[in-house]
């Protein structure tokens, strides 16, 4: 310990490091439920690459794992410390380093908040799509770690299509220049595709070139009540087999919309046993919402209401944005899954969630960015109580393995983390799992970076 901050202490400043183990014990783990978390041995924040390189030239020497971290918003585990590591908190590096409207990009540090960026793109009539629900709080550089998704999804896409290139740190200290800036490049292996989605395992971002589109106008939200999640799953169907492309497209089941009324009093129609938001920005939105109105109503929408200004509209995008959070207050703790499936069974999915909430006897709600199949079941329960908990580890592992059977993936947007590293497995098989690690194994050979997670 001594001969590490030693070295540390060589080329980082005094305020960059972080030993006293009150302080570093807040930076063991982010939001997961059931995932262990070891004791850091330092934290160590960063504010120029030179700083980054001289921690993983250290880390290298002295053979000591490194935990990269962004603001700790995750619920995989994924940036949970192990002991004796170094935790690399990356968010005092939030610079935004260049808004380009000709090239239609931006290029950031890791540490910049993901709704800072969205703000500052709009001012020169940009816009950055990624918008994880989190987005007041999350890191660019997070949101590439897991290749973060959100509500826009089904429109914009998620992370990975808006990393054009990154300046990455190895685990041996040396400098990674990936991707581009320019609008095409198909130059070698597609490395920056690589490092999205890698959960800090194969290098550290120090920066990132990201696109930009012109900013839309401003979206037009239709709320739909129906008397129920396959109802409004049907309705979802048709709306996409119609070829309308809306903004966004989201769930709430009753449980969900039940809890944000108590939360904030938002006075949603507590009778719906799920509510459907469809949003438009296209030049007319008012007529696609009309269009997308009939076809709810057709499925069996017992009400539709389309909003009349984008006022009424973000009040209801707030209501499903902090869905999660009011979700969080029905019990004292909370699992939240991220299961993706083909939007042509997400009908099952809902109704497969059900089944497995009265199976174990728990409350579990479910939000969904329902355009692209991606459900959020939040499995509620008391942290207190043992045979709760139980049955609450249990349930999520049901719903996984749901989500597998009907032919989707174990995660569209968290990550896996420590959480889901057997289910990993499980998705990808012997074989995939094996490349996986032989890819690991090129980038980081001494295994430090990010140990124990993915795998």
């Amino acid at each position: 310990m001594s001969d590490l901050l030693e070295r540390l202490r060589t080329e980082l400043p005094a305020e960059a490091l972080i030993t006293d183990p009150d302080v570093t014990a807040s930076y063991a783990h982010d939001m997961a439920s059931f995932c262990e978390a070891g004791t850091p041995a330092v934290v160590v924040l960063p504010r120029t690459v030179e700083q980054v390189q001289h921690v993983m030239r250290t880390a290298t020497a002295l053979r000591v794992p490194v935990v990269p971290q962004g603001a700790r918003t995750g619920l995989s585990g994924a940036a949970n410390a192990s002991d004796g590591c170094i935790v690399l908190s990356l968010v005092k590096m939030d610079r935004i380093l260049e808004i380009s409207p000709v090239d239609r990009i931006a290029v950031v540090e890791p540490g910049v908040i993901n709704a800072v960026l969205s703000r500052a793109v709009n001012e020169h009539g940009l816009y950055y799509p990624p918008d994880p629900s989190s987005w007041e709080t999350c890191t660019i550089g997070g949101n590439i770690g897991t290749a973060s998704g959100g509500l826009c999804c089904v429109k914009y896409g998620v992370t990975a299509e808006y990393v054009l290139g990154l300046d990455v740190v190895l685990a041996d200290g040396r400098l990674l220049t990936t991707g581009r800036r320019t609008a095409k490049g198909v130059a070698g292996y597609d490395l920056t595709r690589l490092f999205v989605g890698s959960e800090g395992s194969l290098g550290i971002v120090v920066k990132a070139v990201l696109a930009l589109k012109p900013q839309p106008p401003q979206q037009l939200v239709l709320a739909a009540e129906f008397p129920s999640a396959a109802a409004a799953c049907d309705a979802v169907c048709r709306i996409m087999e119609r070829g309308h492309t809306p903004s966004l497209l989201e769930l709430m089941d009753r449980t969900t919309v039940r809890a944000v009324n108590e939360l904030a009093s938002m006075g949603l129609p507590e009778t719906t046993e799920a509510l459907l938001l469809c949003a438009f920005d296209t030049p007319d939105p008012a007529a696609d919402l009309a269009a997308v109105g009939a076809l709810c109503t057709a499925a069996g929408a017992t009400e539709v209401v389309p909003a009349d200004n984008p006022a009424e509209s973000e009040l209801l995008l707030q209501a499903r944005r902090m869905s999660l959070t009011a979700l969080e207050t029905v019990k004292s703790a909370t699992m939240i899954d991220d299961v993706c499936v083909p939007r042509s069974q997400l009908g099952a999915m809902l109704e497969g969630t059900a089944a497995i909430a009265e199976e174990y006897g728990l409350t579990i709600g479910v939000c969904s960015h329902a355009g692209d199949g991606n459900t959020h079941p939040v499995v509620c329960f008391d942290h207190t109580d043992p045979d709760e908990s139980r049955r609450a580890r249990e349930s999520f592992d049901a719903i996984m393995a749901l989500g597998l059977e009907l032919g989707g993936t174990i995660t569209g947007e968290h990550g896996v983390g420590v959480l889901k590293k057997e289910w990993l497995a499980r998705e990808l098989g012997e074989t995939g799992i094996e490349l996986q690690r032989g890819i690991k194994a090129a980038f980081d050979p001494l295994g430090l970076l990010n140990p124990g997670k993915l795998f």
